[in-house]
């Protein structure tokens, strides 16, 4: 009879009164044994909603069958309806509720719990220290491309690669390996035991390296996951991390075997080294790698911050401002355009353009130089309708494209800063794109003192560590406009 009443009510949408409700509610309380919950929000339009949650799940308890059965259909059309108390008169009531449909999700399974697991802050922490560790690898990659060791092991053990030579009949032999290869033959001729062990330590450090990365990701990855320190959404960054760090690492030793083939012996004016396009894939794979931890942990120790209330709410309501939006494209926008121009100078790196027009801001007697070096036919291979390769493979030409898109990210960069003085940001934000504005200032100075010193060692590994610090700050920028939701 109950039940019945309650859907005539509801099917015309019709005013019930309070206290009605109350004895519906309480019926149905008692007989699905108190698992469900009713919550009920005053508004400031003396509107209250009552919300209610946990009934599509509820079991029927055992021991009561009956009462269960008697209120099942009225229990399912309070699963179906939400009920607002209003304002309007009533002859009897000075308050009613009125009815209308809803629809409600069921508890969250253990499945979709495991998804809002807040992850722990020491995993944070540990994707933090191996982007560090990432840091450290790039400018010994550097140091090592600058030495020219990166040619001196010519073989590819990731085993037993890790054992260094002991004696010298050890030694005697990897430098009779190095004697067989175009870099050896064409260049270092003249070069005696001492000076091989110098360039080969130099190469095995960098692949030491590499290896300690791959243990102090991959072991506590599997830890982590394993006691489920991590949310299913950051084990699925972290995975794909690892598979970029480990095809990092094959694309090393493919970089490498691009240096030691022998077809450069028959080829006239060939310089043993490896192919720039490689060496630029390999650099971006490791800013790539680098980047994504970066951002990952910076994100980890945001939530957990807030997971523990310890985030200001103040900062929450600032990110939602609209007027943020064109900003934060902006940042986005920039950043790209920060590894794009690393990029570029990767390339710069592999031609040993940085030789050539030792000079700034002139290229010559112009801005640029003469017309027929940026687009020399000499570039242009058979089959091409567009000499588009003089911008990937003439010196000249991958010069001249660093030096614009330098410039031009660091007036961007200024751009940017100039902008966010009109804006209302955080603190952190604040601070990020002041350290970008003064990041990029240092690392224009040292690209152009490599240029004009003729690339000396330090200046040329000071300013490859400049690229990742200014990658760096744009990502810090990045993550500091990121949206919180306010809870």
């Amino acid at each position: 009879m109950l039940g019945s009443i309650i859907q005539t009510f509801a099917r015309k949408q019709t005013h019930i009164p309070i206290t009605f409700v109350r004895s519906v509610r309480l019926l149905t309380l008692r007989s699905i044994n108190n698992n469900s919950n009713l919550a009920i929000n005053k508004k400031a339009s003396s509107v209250a909603q009552i919300n209610v949650k946990a009934l599509s799940s509820t079991i029927p308890p055992k021991n009561v069958p009956s009462a269960w059965q008697s209120t099942s259909s009225l229990s399912r059309l309070l699963l179906r309806r939400k009920f607002y108390l209003s304002s309007k008169p009533s002859f009897f009531f000075s308050n009613k509720y009125n009815v209308s449909a809803i629809s409600l999700k069921p508890p969250p399974s253990s499945a979709s719990r495991a998804l809002t697991v807040p992850t722990k802050p020491i995993v944070g922490y540990w994707l933090l220290s191996t982007a560090a560790l990432v840091f450290g690898i790039v400018i010994l990659g550097g140091l090592t491309r600058l030495t020219e060791s990166g040619l001196s092991i010519v073989e590819w053990k990731p085993v037993t690669g890790v054992m260094l030579p002991v004696s010298e009949t050890q030694w005697q032999e990897e430098f009779e390996k190095y004697k067989q290869f175009p870099e050896y033959k064409l260049l270092n001729y003249e070069m005696d035991l001492s000076d091989f062990k110098y360039i080969y330590l130099m190469e095995w450090a960098h692949r030491i390296w590499g290896r300690a990365i791959g243990v102090a990701f991959l072991i506590p990855a599997v830890y982590f996951g394993a006691r489920g320190y991590m949310s299913r959404t950051v084990m699925k960054k972290v995975v794909g991390l690892a598979g970029l760090l480990g095809f990092q690492g094959v694309l090393g030793w493919y970089m490498v075997k691009s240096g030691l083939s022998e077809h450069l012996l028959s080829t006239p004016g060939a310089v043993p080294r490896v192919s720039h396009y490689r060496l630029a894939a390999h650099l971006g794979s490791a800013f790539l790698l680098y980047g994504g931890m970066l951002l990952t942990g910076l994100q980890v120790l945001r939530d957990a911050k807030i997971t523990k209330g310890a985030y200001d709410l103040s900062v929450s309501k600032t990110l939602l401002d609209s007027n943020l939006n064109a900003f934060r494209r902006f940042a986005i926008a920039t950043a790209i355009l920060v590894f794009i121009t690393s990029m570029s100078g990767a390339l710069v790196a592999g031609l040993d353009a940085g030789l050539i027009y030792n000079e700034f801001p002139y290229m010559g007697k112009n801005i640029t130089p003469p017309r027929d070096e940026l687009l020399s036919p000499e570039y242009i291979r058979k089959g091409d309708s567009l000499p588009w390769r003089n911008f990937f493979d003439n010196p000249t030409t991958v010069q001249f494209d660093h030096r614009v898109l330098a410039m031009t990210t660091t007036g961007v960069i200024f751009a940017l800063w100039l902008y966010s003085r009109k804006l209302n940001l955080p603190i952190q934000a604040r601070r990020a794109v002041n350290v970008l504005l003064g990041v990029v200032g240092l690392q224009a100075t040292l690209g152009i003192s490599t240029l004009i010193y003729m690339v000396p060692i330090e200046l040329a590994s000071a300013h490859q560590a400049g690229s990742l610090t200014l990658l760096t700050s744009a990502l810090w920028l990045v993550h500091a406009l990121k949206r919180i939701p306010v809870r």
